[in-house]
This record gives structure tokens, sequence and C-alpha cells, in this order.
């Protein structure tokens, strides 16, 4: 009979793990790190934040995120298989470090407690038809236009345009709104930093999806943290993710304000507000940026179909 050896490692790409985290910037479910270990390099994200260990204490404590010099135990995910021991049976190859994918700074220390058992029990099924194939039904080539920017930027606005303009020449297109998947799909997310992060991975996943399905989708959100849209551009083939920064500066958008969210924020009647006390990083090298202080809408919209077309050849 063939039976593994016991004392063989096993392959696995999902984990319970215990993180002891170092980083000033706290831990952010669903976004994505470096995951190294002695013999591997791979990209992984924190699914779930199960509790808080209180040192010396005995005390597992339910939280939403970890800050510097806290450990937690988290469930997490790998894009790769890789090789392991729990740490109880074998240290040197129970343990890892993540690091920010942006700057690979050392963000944690972990250690293996065990994979988790759906890890391998799923796979890829095979499919006949593929997205070449529904792309050709569509005569078209499919991608994502990534609108981001401030608030009152003219993101919807321009999104908008560029879907009619998209329609009349019989292009299959789709609009990801931000307000709008807020109704549906993330309706149980706020506007937490954590929440921010999970909000794109969602919007992201279900953009793949649609480009898949041979669409030119369109989305309008914020989404104001670079590593949720480089995690976003990582989904996608090379030429499907087309960043485009909607660039305005703050007091344009505060004097647009269609929604009235700025003057809310200036009361203080919404927290976490993107340009007040929550961050919005800019694209550093977007395939497009728009300046809606020097556009109309509409010529912001030719300018980014223009680009499509010419670029691609659609």
């Amino acid at each position: 009979m063939n039976r593994r050896n016991e004392n063989q490692p096993q392959a696995a790409d999902q984990f319970e793990v215990e993180l002891h985290w170092k980083s000033a910037a706290e831990m952010l479910p669903g976004r994505s790190y470096l995951l190294q270990t002695a013999a591997s390099t791979t990209t992984a994200t924190i699914t779930k934040l199960k509790y808080k260990i209180e040192a010396g204490k005995n005390l597992h404590i339910a939280i939403n995120t970890l800050h510097a010099n806290e450990t937690g135990v988290c469930n997490i995910s790998l894009s790769d298989e890789i090789a392991f021991d729990s740490y109880q049976d074998n240290p040197s190859s129970g343990c890892f470090t993540l690091l920010d994918k942006t700057t690979q700074a050392l963000v944690a220390d972990g250690k293996i407690h065990h994979s988790l058992r759906r890890a391998t029990n799923i796979h890829w099924q095979a499919l006949a038809i593929d997205k070449q194939t529904r792309a050709a039904l569509k005569k078209q080539r499919p991608c994502v236009l990534w609108l981001t920017g401030l608030s009152a930027a003219g993101k919807s606005t321009i999104a908008n345009l560029i879907e009619k303009n998209l329609v009349s020449t019989g292009k299959h297109s789709y609009l990801l709104d931000g307000d709008n998947v807020r109704h549906g799909l993330n309706r149980d997310l706020g506007f937490t930093d954590a929440d921010r992060v999970e909000n794109i991975r969602r919007v992201a996943e279900t953009a793949k999806l649609m480009v898949d399905a041979g669409l030119i989708v369109i989305t309008s959100f914020i989404s104001p943290f670079r590593s949720e849209r480089e995690m976003a551009r990582g989904l996608f083939e090379e030429q499907e993710f087309i960043e485009v920064f909607i660039d305005a500066p703050l007091t344009i958008c505060e004097q647009r304000d269609p929604k009235g969210l700025y003057k809310k924020a200036r009361r203080g009647q919404i927290k976490n507000f993107t340009g007040f006390d929550s961050p919005y990083e800019k694209p550093e090298n977007p395939e497009l940026h728009i300046d809606t202080a020097a556009l109309s809408a509409q010529e912001a919209a030719d300018q980014i179909i223009s680009y499509l077309t010419g670029s691609r050849n659609d």
C-alpha cells in the first residue's frame, strides 16, 4: 500500500494561523500581502480575523483588526499551494513572514496551526466555453475601466457617459457604481479602512467574472488605497485592466458636493470620509490621468473612449 510518510510536509493554500503584527499600519482583512517561507513566496490574503490573544491572560478577544505588537488567530488564503508542517510539529517549516506588497516591509511574523479542510476539496472545474469564445461572440475585447478618485471628482457622471457611448456603438458593457453596489452585494460593509478593503476586493472579483463573460466593465469607486487597486489589477491579464485617475482638487470637489457629503463631513456627521479623516492614495502610474478641473464630463469621457479604442483597436 502506498501511504504518505507521516513526516512528509503537506501542501495547501488555506490555513488557520497565528499572526504577531509588527507594522504601525493596522492589519486589514481582505488586503493582500506577500507570504514568505524558507522555501517559497506567494500572495496571501487574510480572509478572517478570528480573535486577538491577550498576552499572559489566556483570553481570546473578538476584534476587527490587529495593531502593532498584537497577536491574533486568522484564516489566511494563498494564491498558490505551499508545502508546510504545523508550527507545533516543525517550527522551521511551520513559520512564515508577511510583507507589504508595495514597500516589501515586514508587517508580521506567523505560525501555521493547520490547513483548512476546504483547501483540499475545492478544484477548478474545466469549462467548455472560455473568455475568448464569449468575447468573439460579442465581437469585442473585454476589459475593465477602473475609475478612481475623490467623491465628486466626476467618476459616476463620466462612467455613465462612457457606457452610453459603448452601447451606442454596439458594445456589450456593464457599469459597477459604488453607491449602487452598496445597496446589494456590499450592503453589509461600512466605511472603515477594513470595510473599504473588502468592498474593493468584492468589486474586483465581480469585475473579473464580468470580463470573463466577455464584457467591457466600467467601475466607479473611490478605491482609495493603492494596495487594493494593485490587487485588482493582478486579477486580470495584460491590458485588461485600465486604471483611470479621475482627478480634481479637494476644494473643487467640495464646491461641487452634489450629495452634500463634504458639508456633513465638515460638521463631523460622517466619519472615515475620504479626503478628511480617511486617506486617498493617488495612483502613481495610471493608464489615464483625467483632470476634471480642466475638462468637462463629456470631454473626459471622450478622452477615455479614444484611449480605449485607439490603444486596443476595438
